[in-house]
């Protein structure tokens, strides 16, 4: 975050089932996803008292679960997706970092996973 003055909302480490992926196994076994979501903003006032003056961590989530649950082929189409929905849903955001990491990788001899990362700025 470049200023002081932004204030930062985050979903660290949010596990879903799904079933994204190109291949068969994938779209037939699913797998989990681990979704990090940062959503960076300036505060409507100096001191936060009201749920209106900030961004609701339970409307991003929310949000995030839905999206989840479409199968979807790339997981570059879904990081792409939320972060441009919630630079236009949420007037006061400055940038949102979306990042999915697929549990599980078909490919042998991988011990890890695999993520997709996205930074959108307005």
């Amino acid at each position: 975050m470049a200023e002081k003055n932004y204030m930062r909302i985050s979903l660290n480490d949010v596990h879903f089932f799904g079933y994204h992926g190109i291949y068969e196994e994938e779209k037939i076994l699913g797998n989990t996803f681990i979704v990090n979501l940062h959503v960076d903003f300036i505060p409507t006032k100096n001191s936060i008292t009201n749920i209106s003056e900030t961004i609701d961590y339970v409307t991003l989530f929310e949000l995030v679960k839905a999206r989840m649950a479409k199968p979807t082929p790339l997981i570059e189409t879904i990081v792409t997706e939320l972060a441009d929905v919630i630079l236009k849903d949420f007037t006061i955001v400055h940038s949102v970092f979306v990042k999915i990491t697929k549990s599980q990788v078909a490919i042998n001899s991988l011990e890890g996973n695999m993520s997709v990362a996205i930074t959108r700025t307005k």
